[in-house]
């Protein structure tokens, strides 16, 4: 299964529910009221709408996800490199360590990454 797409408001939601699953669609009305500035109707419509594409369920009033964050940022990540770099990821890079040099620290990790593949 695809993973779905979650738009940027929808994806704040998500950071909550990830933090705090399984919890009560009170409890994230509550949160999403704290941090979001959200109101009941609009917490209670984007529970409905990632109800509807797959990626929340809603079970007596519990809530719970059904796609990881990591699926997520995966999903968007290669959006990002397959629309802006043509898909390529080392294009991506390139670009991205112009402007914010990497760390010895995540030089390496990168290295680990690419040693696992080979």
């Amino acid at each position: 299964m695809e993973t779905p797409k979650i738009f940027e408001s929808e994806y704040r939601f998500c950071e909550i529910l990830w933090e705090h699953e399984p919890v009560t669609s009170g409890d994230l009305v509550r949160l999403c009221q704290e941090k979001l500035e959200w109101k009941k109707s609009t917490t209670y419509t984007v529970i409905r709408r990632l109800t509807e594409r797959g990626v929340l369920k809603s079970e007596n009033a519990v809530v719970t996800s059904l796609v990881s964050k990591e699926e997520v940022q995966s999903r968007e990540s290669a959006e990002v490199v397959e629309r802006t770099f043509s898909g390529s990821l080392p294009g991506f890079i390139a670009a991205f360590t112009r402007k914010k040099p990497l760390t010895r620290d995540e030089a390496d990790e990168i290295q680990k990454i690419i040693d696992s593949y080979k």
